[in-house]
């Protein structure tokens, strides 16, 4: 009797351990770390924006949480209902927390009726996020100033051009169209910080910079950019002996400052491929104290279309 015992139990013991490598096969740890790529990319609602027009601005994000950027036309795996809104959004992913790319705005007859933004990536469920006016927690207000006077920057295409404020401010054709495949295109936008701070404010003695970041926002191939010949290497502000010093990072080669209140930011952007493409400069004015991406505020977009001939 104790013999069987002994063989039942073994038996159990056996089962619950080929259960447990089987589960721990098919099923990811919770601690796992994540894979480099082959996540889906997954549609963000920031919030909804009450114009001074009447209409409605809902303002859309990103997380992509690969460390490769991932490319996805306008189609079955990348579209917005109701269907005359499609095409505005991105085809082209970042890697990680892109928030406040781009805002799909209706007319006032159509403010309580939800955006919906569909993505699917590669083999896996297609996500989906609503664009929706109504929930007081939801309400960007930046279109006013911050409690230090932060607004979102006028900003203007090429080096002259008109300025304007907010998170689709105007798109516009590129002054050199065309351009050919692997030419070094030279981008161009000027800023202004339009910000009334306290000028008795210690922090506001000299004026603050202008952050910019210029992306791929669509196109069929890739856009590698190169820092313009103007613009200043920035050094690690810390001392060797400065915990900070080793968590310090220069800042990639699509990013740049603009010495505030105004000025011009430049960039060389090549493209791999022929094609319609449309490049984005989202400039900030993160360096105030009442402005960064968590507070939804402040920043503008502007997108220039590229025509790109092999």
């Amino acid at each position: 009797m104790r013999t069987m015992t002994k063989i039942f139990a073994a038996l159990l013991m056996g089962l619950a351990m080929s259960v447990h490598a089987q589960s721990t096969l098919e099923q990811p740890r919770f601690l796992a770390l994540s894979p480099p790529e082959g996540l889906p990319v997954i549609p963000v609602f920031e919030g909804w924006i009450a114009n001074p027009d009447g209409t409605t601005s809902f303002s859309f994000g990103i997380i992509n949480r690969n460390e490769v950027g991932i490319d996805i036309p306008v189609g079955e795996s990348n579209y917005i209902e109701p269907a005359k809104y499609s095409g505005i959004q991105p085809t082209y992913f970042p890697p990680g927390r892109s928030t406040g790319v781009f805002t799909v705005t209706v007319p006032e007859a159509e403010e309580d009726n939800d955006v919906w933004w569909y993505v699917k990536t590669g083999d896996s469920d297609v996500l989906k996020v609503p664009g929706r006016r109504g929930a007081s927690a939801y309400e960007l207000d930046f279109i006013r100033p911050r409690p230090q006077g932060a607004l979102q920057p006028l900003v203007g295409i090429g080096e002259d051009g008109p300025q304007m404020a907010g998170l689709y401010a105007q798109i516009g054709d590129y002054s050199g169209n065309p351009v050919s495949v692997g030419e070094k295109v030279e981008m161009v936008i000027n800023a202004t910080d339009p910000a009334d701070r306290d000028p008795t404010d210690p922090r506001f003695g000299e004026p603050l910079p202008m952050g910019v970041t210029w992306n791929k926002f669509q196109g069929p191939g890739e856009v590698s950019f190169t820092r313009h010949e103007s613009t200043e290497v920035p050094e690690n502000p810390y001392s060797e002996d400065n915990p900070r010093y080793n968590f310090w990072s220069e800042p990639a080669a699509n990013e740049l400052e603009i010495a505030g209140p105004s000025g011009t930011g430049r960039v060389y952007a090549t493209f791999s491929a022929p094609g319609e493409y449309i490049i984005s400069a989202k400039v900030d004015v993160h360096e105030a104290p009442d402005s960064s991406n968590g507070d939804q505020c402040c920043w503008t977009n502007v997108f220039q279309r590229v025509n790109v001939e092999q």
